[in-house]
């Protein structure tokens, strides 16, 4: 049987430390130049170059400020702040390549279904067809304050507001305008045909949208649909509508059984258990040799501060590990943040030396250093033992981790025959999955449809 391919997308954001912090000290980094188009094309050439499947770009709208209540930390080493908008990248990136798909974070807290449509139709056109969508509900309480809320919604809560902002998303990108509706005819003077164009109404909870999608059909109308929530609700949430998950597990056992009980919940929901492409979070350092990719790994510990990814795992936890004496036992009550890495935290007993010890270089990714064949050994590793489809390959020190990766591990990738040695047609949907552009009639989101009769709610009118 023929093994599964591997799938990568490089794991960025529009700041300067993502996940390594710390190694912006580094004298060959050019992080800083994250706030210049040149430092995104480059990047983006790069990753065509290696056929990556994509660029999966983070994104927060708050601050990490839990680690000692204030932001000192933040801002001294740069743990994502400043940042800018990802969704700005996509246009010069999608121009300078032909395949390179492109995951962009936007957080549905504090956007409008309607207007977010519209943005990721136009992404979706710029792109011929290359975007995808991480959806987050946010769990930082800092954005919900800096947004003019006194505090966020409960974590269960945000899901079940979630659950309806996709169902007037699907309708405004999958029922509002049919198929065949956009004629270009000149001799007869009619760009689009009144009668398929459809007035979307919904009447929910949460949500009241009364109105035209604003863009044409685009190649994949739905865009890829990306999704990292790894609680109970967030799983239920993704069996849903996810195509693509992130997972963040500490080893290969847990990872496992994070995708076992995702798939199963799959079938549950009506849809397939390779419905959904697994990315695990990976961090590589390597070298032509052993002692090169060690030695490299040893200059990279010296600029990183695992201080800082302690404070970015505050803001997970929403724990303030800085008040707790090394070897205290933490006390991992439930909070509102992110209730996975609580969860993970708590089972571990981690205190604030094993967190320090973890974070080493900087980020909460345990480092695979070693040769190509050694990297990748791991990487299969992965694949065959937690059944896992691919990997979201964390930054170091920019642009050299990249390179390196492209350079040294691609090629022993493709020498295995797990890793593709060009690029498939078609849009990003059909590059993932291989079965077309559009999604499947079994996911959720087909459903809404023009033809499928479900363009407004139940409770609204018709």
């Amino acid at each position: 049987m023929a093994r599964k391919q591997i799938l990568l997308n490089a794991f960025n954001m529009n700041c300067v430390g993502h996940i390594n912090h710390g190694l912006w000290t580094h004298p060959r980094d050019r992080s800083s130049g994250y706030r210049l188009l040149p430092y995104w094309t480059e990047l983006a050439r790069t990753l065509e170059r290696g056929l990556f499947d994509g660029l999966f770009l983070a994104d927060i709208v708050g601050v990490y400020d839990v680690y000692r209540r204030n932001v000192d930390v933040t801002l001294a080493e740069s743990i994502q702040l400043p940042l800018n908008d990802p969704t700005l990248l996509v246009s010069a990136m999608g121009a300078v390549t032909q395949h390179l798909g492109f995951g962009v974070t936007v957080n549905l807290s504090y956007e409008e279904p309607y207007l977010l449509a519209r943005r990721f139709s136009t992404l979706d056109h710029l792109t011929e067809g290359r975007i995808g969508w991480n959806i987050v509900t946010g769990y930082l309480d800092s954005a919900a304050r800096a947004m003019g809320r006194r505090e966020q919604l409960p974590h269960d809560e945000r899901y079940d507001r979630a659950d309806e902002y996709l169902d007037v998303l699907y309708k405004l990108w999958e029922g509002s305008w049919e198929d065949d509706a956009v004629r270009r005819d000149k001799t007869a003077r009619i760009y689009a045909d009144a009668t398929k164009v459809h007035r979307i109404q919904h009447a929910g909870r949460y949500y009241t949208v009364d109105g035209y999608h604003l863009a044409e059909p685009s190649p994949q109308r739905t865009p890829v649909l990306f999704q990292a929530g790894s609680s109970g609700r967030g799983q239920r949430f993704a069996a849903r509508h996810a195509e693509c998950v992130f997972i963040s597990p500490p080893n290969r056992e847990v990872g496992r059984e994070t995708v076992r009980t995702l798939r199963a919940q799959l079938v549950e929901a009506g849809r397939r258990p390779d419905d959904v492409k697994v990315f695990v979070g990976a961090v590589v350092v390597t070298g032509r040799t052993g002692a090169e990719a060690r030695e490299l790994h040893a200059e990279y510990l010296r600029y990183a501060s695992p201080e800082a990814g302690l404070a970015h795992f505050a803001a997970s936890t929403g724990i303030d590990y800085a008040q707790y004496d090394l070897d205290e036992p933490v006390d991992y009550a439930p909070t509102n943040a992110i209730e996975s890495a609580t969860r993970t935290a708590k089972a571990h007993g981690w205190t604030r030396r094993k967190l320090l010890e973890m974070f080493a270089l900087g980020g909460r990714y345990p480092a695979i250093v070693g040769t190509p064949a050694q990297v990748a050994d791991e990487l299969q590793q992965w694949v065959d033992e937690a059944d896992v489809d691919g990997f979201n390959l964390s930054r170091t020190v920019v642009p050299e981790s990249y390179a390196q990766f492209v350079d040294l591990v691609v090629p022993e990738l493709q020498d295995r025959g797990i890793y593709k040695t060009a690029y498939a047609d078609g849009a990003l949907r059909h590059k993932l999955f291989g079965s077309g552009d559009r999604l499947p009639a079994r996911h959720a989101g087909a459903s809404f449809r023009a033809d499928a009769g479900a363009l407004s709610t139940a409770n609204g009118p018709q």
